[in-house]
């Protein structure tokens, strides 16, 4: 892989507000996705399948809460 993929943008789990948590999980999981599959080409031929696919729509959203998840048990959940 020619480009190095960092999978916690900045280190930190660290974040304001759980608006600010939820959209770093959102882009944990998006790395996630290219640094399981670094072909672009490939993740653009895929993203009209899964698109159409609910249970892979469903599977992406699980993804997203277990990162959220996380991202909210290192904030202390924001109290």
């Amino acid at each position: 892989m020619s480009e190095q993929i960092q999978l916690i943008p900045g280190n930190s789990l660290i974040t304001e507000t759980p608006e600010e948590g939820r959209l770093l999980a959102v882009k944990m999981a998006r790395l996630n996705i290219k640094f399981t599959q670094p072909d672009a080409a490939v993740r653009e031929r895929l993203r009209p399948i899964y698109a159409e696919d609910a249970a892979m729509l469903i599977a992406i959203g699980q993804v997203v809460a277990i990162e959220f998840a996380t991202i909210a048990a290192a904030n202390d959940y924001w109290n």
